[in-house]
């Protein structure tokens, strides 16, 4: 790959991990129409160390306090709202995980066309629109319950079909929940962290096995500007989404629906 190509894949990456806007929806946008090569898994583990990091630090401080809360009150039967809140952080984490494994070669052999992309895209699109207008915003991060956190979990694994859109379908289900909007993203990007965690170290083991040559630049490149542009947009999302609202993003998403059933057609 060109230095500009390294660059704005992995700005892209990092953005869209966070945004409810889909990542794999912009990630097939270069290849498909600019005609750009495969990024490869190299690449793939280093954007992914630099998204995982940059949410990582962001909430450096709530992680420190979660897992001290889990370790001396996860166990017991007075639990406070951060051991709770660890344990949400796991539990949701769970149907991911295992939905991810079961289905893993069904996605990347039926699931990863131009079409589904472009179908989720609008779908969940459409979907985080009438959630955040139907929203309550009545409810806090800390006043999710084991149901809530569940119907989370399952919506976070529908993401593993490209162009649902990770933080934009867990987003949806806690708006659906009654949660605000700020509430709704923090717990969205918690439960990134060992999701990201979890990618990534099977794209290091794929990366192991395939024993593909490694350019060390690209990985550089890559995980700085990944990690820079995740940073500032989890900073300016939480920033501004309480006042900003899903409706710009829904815009966009649909937009880019259909930029890509327009190429899908054509082609």
């Amino acid at each position: 790959m060109t230095l500009f190509e390294i660059i704005a894949l992995a700005i892209i990456q990092g953005l869209t991990e966070f945004l409810p806007i889909s990542s794999s929806a912009h990630l097939i946008l270069p290849s498909a129409v600019l005609g750009w090569d495969n990024q490869g898994l190299a690449f793939d583990v280093s954007v992914h160390v630099g998204s995982l990091l940059a949410v990582m630090i962001y909430f450096r401080q709530d992680i420190w306090r979660l897992t001290g809360a889990w370790f001396s009150k996860g166990f017991s039967k007075q639990q406070s709202d951060d051991s709770k809140l660890a344990w949400w952080v796991i539990i949701g984490t769970i149907p991911a995980v295992v939905i991810g494994f079961a289905t893993k070669h069904y996605i990347e052999d039926y699931a990863r066309s131009a079409l589904v992309i472009a179908t989720t895209t609008t779908v969940f699109g459409l979907l985080l629109w009438w959630a955040d207008a139907k929203a309550k915003l009545s409810q806090n991060i800390f006043q999710l319950r084991l149901p809530g956190v569940l119907t989370i979990g399952f919506a976070q694994a529908l993401a593993l079909i490209p162009g649902t859109s990770r933080s934009g379908i867990t987003m949806t289900a806690g708006l659906m929940l009654g949660m605000d909007r700020e509430s709704a993203a923090r717990f969205s990007f918690l439960l990134s962290i060992p999701v990201i965690l979890g990618a990534g170290t099977l794209a290091v083991k794929d990366l192991l096995e395939a024993s593909q040559a490694v350019e060390w630049h690209a990985l550089i490149y890559g995980a700085l500007f990944s990690f820079v542009s995740a940073y500032a947009c989890i900073y300016l999302f939480l920033a501004w989404i309480s006042r900003l609202g899903m409706l710009p993003f829904v815009i966009y998403r649909l937009l880019l629906g259909a930029v890509l059933f327009a190429f899908v057609f054509v082609s």
